[in-house]
């Protein structure tokens, strides 16, 4: 049998005409770059974004294409559209005989076409992105714990690991294995202490070094998040990547976002960046739900004297300064840094603790925020 190369698929694909029906999608330079992976190939059809609803046959025909191919286990195909900057984007084309509102959301009038162009994720009812603007700040483990926290004060909970490059939920909630398909190309989520996880830690080696583009990056990352059976869903918490590249503008906008956390560590350095994400954020209409400081202080275990290695109060200071809630101090502990090591996070490891009861209270404020600005008593989100 022929080993499964980029350029077989690339012979594959050429016999798959482009909307011009003349040539083919490769002529025409439609196709991404193309990973393969344990059997899996990955890649994604650039398309117009006005077309972009009618094209889904092609997609599909691309698709059957691959699959068909010697040694291919799967097929990971996605249409993408690059948008001009300042082109206003098309109105949705809701699909014939279909409801206005498909997704079982309720809709508000939406004052811009950006929010208005972003399709929900049915059976999910809010979607919270824990973000940062620099790597190193703990934002993993705080996604974590708050994804957990939440779970802890009675919401159903997903979580999304959003970093393509340096997925770590996999290691942080001690799964192993790989998520199962189902029928319509639809993965089941991983689950672990009570909340449902996706990540693509689970579908390529731990060791794989993921060299992807942005229109890689951006299928990938809506395979995770719409093509999985997700169920019913309070809350889905999104780790976010460190920054404000590819990953992170791809879900800020194209996916309904209640809300952003922002993590940060007390000193300015680490609060430059964490304003760019701000920055980020308010540029494509998507609330902040408030700042995090996390490593705000060090408690000796032997002595109990507490140190403020990284400065302290940075962060608060921050959130005044710009107006959004100061969600809380998480505290640099061992205990926290052991329990993210060995897969048990610490909500888990220690229900009791004064780490915990950190995080609990945060979630409560985060929650907080999310029905505060839905307009509803109930947990459930408008999304404009």
């Amino acid at each position: 049998m022929a080993d499964l190369t980029r350029d077989t698929v690339l012979e594959a694909l050429g016999r798959v005409r482009g909307p011009d029906l003349d040539r083919s999608i490769v002529e025409m330079k439609m196709v991404s770059d193309i990973f393969i992976s344990d059997g899996k190939v990955y890649f994604s059809i650039n398309v117009p974004a006005e077309r972009a609803q009618e094209l889904e046959p092609l997609r599909q025909a691309a698709e059957r294409t691959v699959k068909a191919l010697p040694g291919v286990k799967g097929a990971v195909v996605s249409l993408t559209a690059e948008r001009k900057q300042g082109s206003a984007p098309p109105p949705p084309r809701p699909q014939a005989g279909a409801p206005a509102h498909s997704h079982g959301h309720s809709h508000a009038p939406a004052p811009s076409g950006t929010q208005r162009s972003k399709a929900g994720v049915p059976g999910i009812e809010a979607i919270i992105a824990v973000a940062s603007g620099k790597g190193g700040v703990g934002k993993s483990t705080t996604a974590v714990n708050l994804a957990l926290a939440l779970k802890a004060n009675g919401l159903r909970v997903g979580i999304l690991d959003a970093d393509v490059y340096g997925p770590s939920m996999p290691r942080l909630l001690g799964i192993t294995g790989r998520p199962q398909q189902i029928e319509n190309r639809i993965i089941v989520p991983m689950e672990n202490f009570g909340i449902k996880v996706m990540s693509m830690g689970f579908l390529v080696d731990e060791g794989t070094a993921m060299i992807w583009r942005g229109p890689m990056v951006q299928s990938a990352l809506m395979q995770m998040l719409r093509e999985v059976a997700w169920g019913d869903l309070d809350v889905l918490v999104v780790d976010m990547p460190p920054g404000t590249g590819d990953a992170q503008l791809t879900m800020a906008q194209q996916v309904p976002l209640s809300g952003a956390v922002i993590v940060s560590t007390p000193q300015d350095l680490a609060l430059i960046d964490a304003r760019k994400g701000l920055n980020m954020f308010n540029k494509v209409e998507v609330p902040v739900l408030g700042i995090v400081e996390n490593m705000s202080y060090f408690i000796a275990p032997d002595t109990g004297h507490r140190y403020d290695i990284f400065g302290h109060g940075g962060a608060r200071k921050e959130a005044e300064k710009i107006g959004v809630p100061f969600l809380g101090e998480v505290p640099l502990t061992i205990s926290i840094r052991e329990h993210s090591d060995d897969g048990t996070p610490v909500v888990v490891a220690e229900p009791e603790s004064p780490q915990t009861a950190v995080y609990l209270s945060i979630a409560e404020k985060v929650w907080a925020e999310v029905k505060a600005r839905s307009g509803r008593t109930a947990p459930a989100i408008v999304f404009e």
